[in-house]
Formats: structure tokens, C-alpha cells, sequence
């Protein structure tokens, strides 16, 4: 009930303005541009164009849906009948956990299907009632549908198009990985797992919506004798603590020349890093968090001390930097540049970050051998993470824009949503699905009303962005080895995008960080070009 006094009462502030000052206001009556892109901004009201009746069952649907998939819990496997208030497991770090360790496929076909009873069945009837109010919003507004409301923020009338254009860029690589890593789960399910029809199974790639595939790394590593990497080890080795994690991410930002931002993480200052032990269901996903003072950023994570936490630290700190680097713009312009430059910038941090190179001089890896196979290995990690994430990050949105649009039917959602999967991501559900499931809403961008292509932009653009800082650091090529950590020229060409906000139009952002105007997968495809010419190299031989 808080948050939602507290939804209306935000609403009704915006509402109470936007009537006084920006409703009938038209860009075109002014010359300076600064002030008409301010306008045609803010005469968009969003959700608060509602009555509040409306408005308030928006809310309450919405955080109804985001409650059911936060609280979800799930009987083990081997304890099916259990309580589930005293043994059921939770997504993090319960569910997570058996996706990521076990090799039993039907423990994990199991656990596959019990999350989505437990969360997306449930909110399917929930959901049309959302989709409902929230197109009527979007009309409100004065657009066709909430699809089209999301995609303007990306400034291009042909946004669809252009995102078809980068995944036709990127569509050769995730086959040839797909190909690869089939082979290899093959080699470990044997018959249970059926590819005849170049599909395989969503289950078994060590992740709840085989999003990305780093927990099979050790599976599918090409050349397993060559130098390892135990980022996980070494950090437990060396006493790192969540603190600590956070204190080295921040180091990296300084070390460019960028903006100090202990606040974020400070747990004396109300950021919250570590999961509570007091009992408390909370949401866990990894968020950051502007309270749009000018001065108050927070992180709120469910840390732990590992590797995969390390580089997402990195990417929330990159969010922060963000808040931090456009905060003297006009509130209007505190915001990305589009919502895709937000998640590229700690990841393109993070790209530095987790080279051999780096982890060599912060000590987190030691008597490491630089050679083709290692190179390779390496490559294949960041892939696994990278683009097998590409073609998820596409359809996620792809299938909701259908749904806002009236183009697929409440009847047909589930079977639609698996017509995407099959298209882009070549994977099929492992068990039998009906409309009486709601495979979507077990993922939290859509029970949580959260937009998703910006991660597909993010992947696309963070390579653009890394190219661009590591030939201002003057790094030599491979692309993929190049580390500009301590480069301060890299830092200005970032620190100088990033300040702008999104005061400018988005390719006038990128062309300030890059010299390029358009968005292209040429630097992803130049970083993974080495580890493209062995997988086609492999597949081409196990034919």
C-alpha cells in the first residue's frame, strides 16, 4: 500500500505540472535547441496520463506481477511435496545454483518447469490487464501502443529495422557458437537429448533462460590443458570481501580520470550490497539507483565473492558513473543517451576488466601463459557471456512489441514467445508447453515491466565504445587483449560522451565517444574474429 500511495502521489505531482506548464506546449514555437528537445520530452507524461482509478490498478497489477516472481519459491528436486516456506528454493542463489552445478538433465528439466508454475503461470491473467492499461497510457500520450512509447526513446523511426540489421551482423557467430556448444551437450546427455531438428533443449545451457552460458564454460573449453583462469579461486585466496570487490571497481573509474563514487556502496549510507539475513524476501537483481539530488547514488546487489559478481559490480558502478558524470544537465537530460548506453558503459569497463592482462596486474591472476590456445579459451568465455546473449536480448522485446501491438493474440502468447526462441536463439522447451503456461513472465523484465532491447544495443555498443577507448589509450591490437585501465585519455573521451546525458541526440553521443554515428557490430565481430575462424573450423570438421 506504501508504494502505492506513494506511485499516485508521484502521479499526481507530474500530472498537477504537466496540465500547468507542458500539455499544450508545442516544440516547433522555439529555436533553441536545447529547449525544444526539453519540451517534446516532457510533454510525454508516461503512466500518469491515467485516471488515477486506472492508474492505480496499473500499479497494483504491476506490482502484483513483480511480487509473485520476487516470492516464487520451488520444492528441490529430490523433496518434490516439500513445505515451501521451510525447504522451497528461491531463484537466487537457490535455483541459480542447480542451474549452474548440475549435470542430471532431469533434475534440471525439472527445476525449468517448477520455476515457470511458480512464477509466469501465475501472472498470466494478470498480464492482459497490464497490457491493456498500459497501451491505454501509451495512447494517452499520444502513441500507438506502449511498444511504440518504449522505442521512442531510441530516436529512430526505423528502430525495428535497425535492430534486424545488427542481429543479420551478428547471426553467423551465435550459429557457429550454437553449433559448437550443441555438440558438446550432446556429447554429455547422450540420448536424452534430442537435436535432430537443430533445435536444442532451453535447459541445459547452466542458466534459467540460457540467456548466457558461462556456467558450461569448462564443458565446451576448447583447449582444457592450457593456462587457466580462476578468477573465483584467487579471489577467496587473497580475502577479498564484498567490500573489497566494490573498492576495486571503483579504483578502475578513478584510474581514468573519472568521478569518485564510495556513496554508491556505502552501507553506513543506506546502499545495500549483500543480501539481507534478517529474513526479508527482497528482490536481488543487481540495480543502480540515482535519487535525483545531484549527490545520492546507491547500488543494491546480493553480492557474493566471485567472479561473476566482481564484473557486475563493474557494470552497476558503470550506472553510477553515468548519474555522476550528467548530473549538473537539466533534470529532463539526466538520463542515457538511450536506454542501450546506460548497460554499455560498465560493461565496456568490464571488458577491460576481465582481461588476462588486467587480472595481472591487480594480482588476481598469476604465472599465466599468453598463448593462441589461452587466447582462444579466453574468447570462448567471453562469448558464452556475450553472444549466446545477443539473440535473448533481441526477442525479449521483439514478442512484447507484438503483444502491445494486438499482432499476436492473449490465445496465442506462450506459443508465440516460443516461435521467437526457436527463430533466433534455436532452443525448444524441454518439456511439453500450452496457453496455460506463461513462459515470458518467469523472467523479470516482463513480470517487472522493464524494458529489455537496451541490453541487446548495451552488447552491441559496448564493443564500439571499447575499440574507440582503447585506441585512445594508444593499446595495440588484438582488440580483444587491450586494457586501458590508468588511461586518462580514454577516461576525457568517455567522461566527454557520458556528460552530455541525453541532451543530444543519441548518434551525436556516439560520435563524440567513437567518430561513428550509427550502431554496428563490426567491433564485436573484429574482437571475436579470431574464436569465429576456430568454431567454423571445428564445426566444419564434426560434420
Amino acid at each position: 500500500f506504501l508504494q502505492l500511495n506513494i506511485t499516485l502521489e508521484a502521479a499526481a505531482f507530474e500530472k498537477f505540472n504537466w496540465e500547468k506548464y507542458f500539455k499544450n506546449l508545442d516544440p516547433d514555437d522555439y529555436v533553441d535547441e536545447l529547449v525544444k528537445r526539453q519540451i517534446r520530452d516532457l510533454r510525454i507524461l508516461g503512466n500518469a496520463a491515467l485516471p488515477e482509478d486506472k492508474l492505480t490498478q496499473l500499479t497494483t497489477v504491476t506490482n502484483t506481477m513483480t511480487n509473485i516472481y520476487s516470492t516464487a519459491k520451488i520444492c528441490p528436486y529430490k523433496k518434490q511435496n516439500c513445505d515451501l516456506s521451510k525447504e522451497g528454493l528461491s531463484q537466487e542463489p537457490d535455483i541459480e545454483a542447480v542451474f549452474s552445478k548440475s549435470t542430471d538433465y532431469d533434475e534440471l528439466a525439472y527445476v525449468w518447469k517448477a520455476w515457470r508454475d511458480a512464477s509466469g503461470a501465475k501472472i498470466r491473467n494478470l498480464y492482459k490487464t497490464y497490457v491493456d492499461l498500459s497501451n491505454e497510457a501509451a495512447m494517452a500520450n499520444k502513441f500507438q501502443d506502449k511498444g511504440e512509447l518504449w522505442r521512442y526513446s531510441y530516436e529512430s523511426p526505423t528502430f525495428i529495422e535497425d535492430m534486424d540489421e545488427l542481429w543479420s551482423q551478428v547471426e553467423p557467430l551465435y550459429i557457429e557458437l550454437h553449433k559448437y556448444v550443441g555438440k558438446k551437450l550432446k556429447e554429455r546427455f547422450g540420448s536424452k537429448l534430442d537435436d535432430s531438428d537443430g533445435l536444442l533443449p532451453a535447459h541445459v545451457f547452466g542458466n534459467m533462460y540460457a540467456q548466457e552460458w558461462s556456467n558450461i564454460a569448462q564443458l565446451v573449453k576448447p583447449f582444457p590443458n592450457a593456462s587457466k583462469v580462476d578468477i573465483d579461486a584467487a579471489l577467496k585466496e587473497q580475502n577479498y570481501t564484498v567490500l573489497k570487490m566494490f573498492q576495486t571497481s571503483d579504483h578502475f573509474y578513478q584510474s581514468m580520470g573519472l568521478i569518485p563514487n564510495e556513496l554508491s556502496y556505502d552501507r553506513s549510507k543506506g546502499a545495500m550490497i549483500e543480501k539481507p539475513t534478517d529474513g526479508r524476501e527482497i528482490i536481488c537483481h543487481p540495480s543502480a539507483w540515482d535519487f535525483c539530488d545531484g549527490k545520492n547514488y546507491r547500488i543494491k546487489m546480493c553480492t557474493e565473492v566471485n567472479f561473476r559478481d566482481f564484473t557486475t559490480i563493474h557494470h552497476e558502478m558503470g550506472h553510477i558513473q553515468y548519474f555522476l558524470q550528467y548530473a549538473k544537465q537539466p533534470y529532463t537530460f539526466r538520463f542515457g543517451a538511450n536506454p542501450g548506453f546506460h548497460e554499455a558503459i560498465g560493461d565496456t569497463i568490464a571488458l577491460s576488466v576481465t582481461t588476462p592482462k588486467h587480472l595481472e596486474k591487480i594480482n588476481l591472476l598469476r604465472n599465466y601463459i599468453e598463448d593462441e590456445e589461452s587466447s582462444i579459451n579466453a574468447l570462448m568465455d567471453a562469448a558464452l557471456e556475450k553472444v549466446a546473449f545477443l539473440p535473448f536480448g533481441l526477442l525479449v522485446d521483439k514478442w512484447r512489441w507484438d503483444v502491445f501491438s494486438g499482432a499476436v493474440k492473449p490465445e496465442q502468447w506462450n506459443a508465440h514467445w516460443w516461435e521467437y526462441r526457436s527463430k533466433y536463439q534455436k532452443i525448444k522447451p524441454p518439456v511439453a508447453r500450452s496457453e496455460a503456461d506463461f513462459d515470458p513472465g518467469a523472467k523479470f523484465h516482463v513480470a517487472g515491466d522493464f524494458q529489455f532491447v537496451s541490453y541487446f544495443v548495451a552488447n552491441i555498443l559496448q564493443f564500439q565504445f571499447y575499440k574507440s577507448l582503447c585506441i585512445a589509450a594508444g593499446e595495440e591490437k588484438p582488440l580483444h587483449k587491450c586494457d586501458f585501465y590508468e588511461s586518462s585519455e580514454a577516461g576525457t573521451k568517455l567522461k566527454d560522451g557520458l556528460s552530455l546525458g541525453a541532451s543530444r541526440h543519441w548518434s551525436d553521443v556516439l560520435e563524440v565517444i567513437t567518430e561513428e554515428r550509427k550502431l554496428d557490430a563490426s567491433a564485436l565481430l573484429e574482437y571475436f574474429q579470431p574464436l569465429y575462424e576456430f568454431l567454423q573450423q571445428q564445426n566444419t570438421e564434426t560434420m
